[in-house]
């Protein structure tokens, strides 16, 4: 599997305790946000969210209107080869 750096970047914040949301509004459009544990929410193009939703790397827990995104144990992985970390991350067992 090929990741991009943008891929990578993600999975790397992600791991490292930041939140992933999908902010929806009532007329069904999705904004994607990457919440750091310190300081702003920075956008994220939603293609980015496809591609490691596609390949089984994070999943959401479904909730309207913010959803949030969750490593799979597959995308905790990849992801803790991507950096260290001494930090648990939201995760989803057996997915």
């Amino acid at each position: 599997m090929k990741l991009s750096k943008t891929q990578k970047n993600l999975l790397r914040a992600l791991i490292n305790g930041d939140t992933l949301k999908s902010h929806r509004s009532l007329d069904g459009t999705k904004r994607y946000k990457l919440h750091p544990l310190d300081g702003p929410a920075e956008t994220v193009r939603w293609t980015t969210v496809e591609a490691l939703k596609n390949h089984g790397l994070i999943d959401s827990n479904k909730k309207f209107p913010a959803a949030t995104y969750l490593l799979t144990e597959k995308g905790q992985q990849i992801a803790s080869t991507l950096t260290e970390t001494t930090s648990k991350p939201l995760s989803a067992k057996n997915y």
